[in-house]
């Protein structure tokens, strides 16, 4: 009996020593306690974070796949643009017998569904340096808009129709003082529709003083026109030399009052008959003048009276007195040389109207503004055929 009880106390204690504690609180630290618990934890947790890791990794190597992808077919159709851009340049120019190929930039992405529609929404066009009458267009930039192309695209391109067209020409000032400024005249902006010429002509031996200003307007659809007007020559200080119908050869305000203040010289002007009429002086003050040194001294010292000087045209003079151009600074022979000038002569050298190239389609100037860089005409049109298809067009007109 005792034998039994102490086996049944030995078994309660073992009991007790096997069984595990509810928590830290009881100090156990078995191979089952919170110990190994946190350890499960973190390994599961690692495990979680391991799986995310790779699908991480797969996503962004996919992502990149379809990145690479992506560059691959933006770099075709950017090849495909490059291409098409390059066949449109060489129609360009063959057909609008172009001596340098165009540049051509064509809009949208992806080109390729254009292609493949044979349609272009946008393309951009510049043509430098084209010739137009006697002056060359320093740019010609155009927008085309809605261009049907033909051929079999995208590896064979024929042509096409730029269904409507809208740009402008840029005919800049330094074209113009290089190619129509051989004798160093200077082009530049005046006003919105105006401009200014000043610089050096070669008349008679000598290197006159030329101004003048002209008017820009439209000539009907295709064409520019100048009208000029306010022309002169300037003979140093001394003189200014005005074409037309109402020019004439003139003191300048300067040799006008070194006249006035030289008794000598301004009795040789009065005793010419013509001088009382073009210059409104009264007969009886000349013949007072010519009599009397306080009379002349009182006419000479009139307002206005270097004015009516300047109403003098030399031309007049010289017939009654050809030395007095000399007496007055202005070289005898220069004067004849000046007097065969015409205003249409001088009005050619400064002529800046220009007609626009021929070319197939419907091209129209719209309006005309002056820039401080140059004249600029606007456009717009359409229909216009490029290619084999302007040639079949042309072909089927005749």
């Amino acid at each position: 009996m005792r034998s039994s009880t102490r086996m049944a106390s030995d078994r309660s204690t073992n009991d007790q020593e096997l069984a595990v504690p509810d928590g830290p609180s009881e100090g156990w630290a078995g191979p089952y306690g919170e110990g190994d618990r946190q350890a499960a934890g973190h390994r599961r947790r690692g495990r979680k974070r391991t799986r995310r890791f790779k699908n991480l990794r797969r996503l962004v190597k996919a992502g990149i796949a379809v990145a690479v992808a992506l560059a691959f077919l933006a770099l075709g159709d950017r090849f495909a643009v490059l291409f098409a851009e390059r066949k449109a340049e060489d129609q360009l120019q063959k057909s609008l017998h172009l001596e340098a190929a165009p540049q051509v930039e064509i809009d949208g992405f992806p080109f390729l569904t254009q292609v493949l529609d044979k349609r272009i929404d946008t393309a951009h066009v510049t043509v430098p340096d084209l010739a137009a009458d006697r002056v060359s267009l320093a740019r010609v930039h155009a927008t085309a808009h809605d261009v049907r192309l033909d051929g079999e695209l995208p590896s064979h391109l024929k042509g096409g129709t730029v269904h409507s067209v809208d740009g402008d020409v840029l005919l800049s000032f330094e074209d113009l003082d290089r190619e129509l400024g051989a004798s160093q005249v200077e082009f530049s902006k005046l006003g919105s529709g105006a401009i200014k010429a000043d610089g050096r002509v070669p008349i008679g031996g000598q290197r006159l003083g030329l101004h003048a200003e002209a008017r820009i307007g439209r000539s009907g659809d295709r064409g520019v026109s100048t009208d000029i007007s306010r022309m002169r020559l300037d003979i140093g200080d001394v003189a200014v030399f005005r074409p037309g119908r109402n020019g004439g050869l003139q003191l300048t305000p300067k040799a006008a009052r070194a006249v006035a203040e030289q008794r000598d010289k301004v009795r040789a002007m009065l005793a010419v008959p013509v001088i009382a009429e073009r210059a409104g002086i009264d007969r009886s003050q000349i013949r007072d003048a010519m009599r009397s040194e306080s009379a002349l001294e009182r006419l000479t010292g009139t307002p206005g009276f270097v004015g009516k000087l300047m109403k003098v045209n030399l031309f007049d003079v010289v017939a009654d007195q050809p030395d007095l151009p000399a007496k007055l600074g202005v070289d005898p022979k220069l004067m004849g040389a000046v007097r065969g000038v015409t205003e249409p002569r001088l009005a050619d050298q400064l002529n800046l109207s220009f007609e626009l190239p021929k070319t197939p389609g419907d091209i129209r100037i719209q309006r005309i503004t002056v820039e401080r860089d140059g004249i600029r005409a606007h456009l717009s049109g359409g229909s216009l055929p490029f290619g084999d298809t302007s040639k079949a067009r042309a072909a089927g007109g005749r």
